[in-house]
């Protein structure tokens, strides 16, 4: 099976399980007829339900699917299409279980699948994880390794060699992912196997976590997003170890924003809020906020999202001093392009223009990636506004661009827009943007 192509999360379960498409659909047969019923799933079936816009099984169906695959049906209301199924499936420990190591562990496992994945983690699972970290005392996690002494000179280098790779440009990181994997390695291997002071310790899992949250995003970047929600869960876990409120509430955010990204507003605000418990900075709290506000933008709550957009602004107007450097790029730029983007939700395309063309004059050069994201929301805001050559142009800017970093997560952003500009073949600069999506995809 193509690993470099979107998979159907059926495909993924089969993939794991080792099962055609006749073999999924003799098992869903023989478990019928366990229940003394027939079904008549045929491979041609499986094959339908694969196919990128098909409704989901039928409650029975997915009853029966479960059993070929050996889950346990009662996970299948539980977690709801398709987060039950194999390969799909959410962490297996929640915080303060000492299994930290465990879970660094696991994300590094995931991403050795190296497959482009459709999904973050269940919305109810990851949930009930915000809301343990935002109530369970640090202090509870931790535990004692064995094995040598680590000297914290050798921790302070690494610290810096990681801190200066995390540092390059977007485009850089394809250059450097294989040596942020081996950065990884060697930390969770310390924690693992290695003797350290309490303070060391806790710098460890620190640079865990920031390991952890850095690889999340080229693998998001890159659409695999099973493995990106997995190292984010583990980077939740090494920075409740070492008990910085401050990061773990930006990883929460992170998986807020995949889980907006994949089309699920509601759960992001509920983590969103639970994040927003346990962080005092303001500019974090800024970001926080303009986050749930793009959540409830995208389920239409137009008054929660200007709340949301209003607490935004404050906290970014207030904050002085340094901020964590996980939000240490938030900027006034961000504030006013996500303002546009929740704005363009809303059915308001010209104020949205007039936000996103501000905050896009606003960003730095090394944000580039952001830029292309922002190129597209301009796009989009054109189109609606009737805008159609200038939105191709927009558009075509920001395809350039994602091409140039090689971000697919970008590029399908970019590509996307094809069926808003397809009304308007004719007119300028509009049929070369579209031939040139469909010869890049």
């Amino acid at each position: 099976m193509d690993a470099h192509r979107h998979q159907h999360p059926i495909a993924v379960a089969r993939a794991v399980t080792d099962m055609s498409l006749a073999d999924l659909a003799a098992a869903m047969r023989a478990a019928a007829r366990r229940h003394d019923r027939r079904s008549g799933t045929t491979k041609q079936q499986v094959h339908t339900w694969e196919q990128p816009d098909a409704n989901p099984p039928s409650a029975w169906s997915q009853q029966l699917m479960a059993e070929a695959f050996g889950v346990d049906p009662a996970l299948v209301p539980l977690l709801g299409w398709p987060y039950w199924l194999p390969g799909n499936e959410t962490p297996p420990m929640l915080l303060g279980t000492g299994d930290t190591v465990a879970a660094l562990r696991e994300a590094q496992r995931r991403a050795m699948l190296n497959r482009r994945t459709v999904l973050g983690l269940a919305p109810t699972v990851f949930v009930t994880l915000a809301a343990n970290w935002a109530t369970l005392d640090p202090a509870l996690a931790k535990a004692a390794t064995d094995g040598k002494t680590v000297a914290p000179e050798f921790v302070g280098w690494l610290e810096t060699s990681v801190q200066q790779l995390t540092g390059l440009a977007t485009p850089d990181w394809r250059h450097t992912a294989q040596l942020l994997d081996s950065y990884y390695d060697t930390v969770v291997g310390l924690l693992e196997d290695a003797a350290y002071t309490e303070p060391v310790g806790i710098r460890l899992q620190l640079l865990a976590s920031s390991l952890a949250q850095t690889l999340g995003w080229i693998r998001f970047d890159h659409e695999h997003h099973t493995a990106a929600a997995h190292y984010w869960n583990a980077a939740l876990h090494a920075a409740h170890h070492a008990g910085d409120t401050d990061r773990g509430a930006g990883i929460l955010s992170d998986l807020a924003y995949q889980s907006m990204w994949l089309g699920n507003g509601t759960p992001a605000v509920d983590v969103l809020d639970h994040a927003l418990t346990r962080t005092q900075d303001p500019t974090a709290r800024s970001l926080l906020s303009l986050r749930k506000a793009r959540a409830h933008a995208m389920t239409g709550e137009a008054r929660a999202a200007r709340r949301a957009i209003d607490a935004a602004e404050h906290s970014l107007s207030i904050a002085t001093g340094t901020p964590p450097a996980w939000c240490s790029w938030m900027s006034h730029a961000d504030l006013a392009i996500d303002t546009g983007r929740c704005l363009i939700d809303l059915g308001e395309p010209g104020p949205a223009h007039h936000q996103i063309t501000q905050g896009i004059d606003l960003l730095p050069a090394s944000r580039d990636k952001t830029r292309a994201v922002f190129l597209t929301y301009e796009a989009e805001s054109l189109v609606r506004q009737g805008e159609i050559d200038h939105a191709a142009t927009t558009a075509q800017q920001a395809l350039s661009l994602a091409q140039r970093l090689g971000a697919t997560r970008c590029l399908r952003q970019i590509t996307a827009l094809g069926t808003v500009f397809q009304p308007y073949r004719q007119a300028p600069g509009v049929d070369d943007f579209l031939k040139t999506i469909s010869s890049s995809t």
